[in-house]
């Protein structure tokens, strides 16, 4: 499917983007890899580290916030993985206009440039804090999540087709808290602190998250929301599989955080359909016939469902997770 094609990768220098790259490289034979991003250190750096396939690759420094610089980017390329936003919590709340510039700004411009250069498929990369959002970040990729989606009525003949691919912190990831766990354990530290004991969350690994796009990319015509079906954990038990010994202390839920991550919502239950792997919430819109474009293979989920790491029906206990930390890259 990837063979002989053009894909850009917007904020393709982060951790997704280099293990996107890695994983097309290693498995198709595409035309060409752009990476569109902001800092040109990280562009020398992935450079570097992907020595060897300097015919297949393309570095280009630009700004999604830039519409002009995205349309010279997008000459040419077949698909777009929309990586690109300001995801820390705290700094969107601290400085919520870029993080509207960039998240919301960013994706409508994305949106026009594909448009107007005939791209063929557009996936977007989302997060659970577009469900029932209670932080800016949250918010800006709700209104970005809709922007995708709505962008299917206005493809005309250029045939584009956009969909939104979701899912959580991905494990180990910069930022999340097995690395902030880790950390605390190497300098010795006697406790580890939990916001809530309550707290769950989904597990899914940045391979799996990949395939997810992939299957996007080979599945979607135009509208489709992806999930994958994915086990959860209670960060209690992560605290025990990573530090047995220590004592866990409840600090309080911080601002802008929730108890659970939700994928799909009770109000997104009328347009889900369950398949073997995945969930796909399918565009509540009046231009969607939901008789066409439904893939063949699921079942309607029940009015009301909701898809919770604090309602799953599959668990990760203490020994699972100890099993997958040992096996994984911890980044910091």
């Amino acid at each position: 499917m990837l063979d002989g094609k053009t894909i850009l990768v917007t904020g393709g220098t982060g951790s997704f983007g280099n293990a996107f790259t890695q994983y097309v490289l290693d498995n198709y034979n595409p035309k060409k890899i752009i990476i569109y991003s902001r800092d040109e250190y990280k562009q020398f750096v992935m450079r570097n580290a992907f020595r060897g396939y300097d015919e297949k690759l393309r570095f280009f420094i630009g700004d999604v916030r830039d519409e002009s610089r995205l349309r010279r980017a997008l000459n040419g390329v077949d698909y777009v993985i929309h990586a690109a936003a300001l995801k820390q919590v705290p700094a969107c709340e601290y400085n919520p206009m870029e993080a509207v510039k960039t998240n919301i700004d960013g994706a409508m411009n994305l949106v026009n440039a594909a448009l107007d250069s005939d791209v063929e498929k557009v996936v977007a990369l989302s997060t659970d804090k577009a469900v029932n959002p209670v932080n800016l970040y949250g918010g800006t990729k709700l209104v970005s999540d809709k922007l995708f989606v709505a962008a299917n009525a206005y493809r005309g003949e250029s045939g584009t087709t956009f969909s939104v691919v979701r899912y959580g912190n991905v494990a180990g990831s910069r930022g999340s808290v097995i690395p902030f766990f880790d950390r605390l354990i190497r300098d010795g530290a006697e406790e580890l602190p939990i916001t809530d004991f309550q707290m769950t969350r989904f597990w899914i690994s940045l391979e799996e998250g990949i395939r997810l796009v992939v299957k996007a990319l080979h599945e979607a015509k135009g509208g489709e929301t992806f999930i994958s079906k994915i086990p959860s954990f209670r960060v209690t038990d992560l605290a025990t599989a990573m530090g047995p010994d220590l004592k866990q202390v409840e600090i309080g839920i911080r601002e802008g955080e929730k108890l659970h991550e939700c994928m799909v919502p009770a109000a997104d239950s009328l347009t889900t359909f369950e398949y073997e792997k995945n969930f796909i919430i399918y565009p509540h819109m009046e231009w969607c016939d939901l008789d066409k474009v439904v893939i063949p293979g699921g079942k309607k989920v029940e009015p009301g469902f909701v898809y919770d790491s604090g309602l799953n029906t599959e668990w990760l206990g203490v020994n699972e997770l100890r099993k997958l930390i040992s096996e994984m890259t911890i980044k910091y």
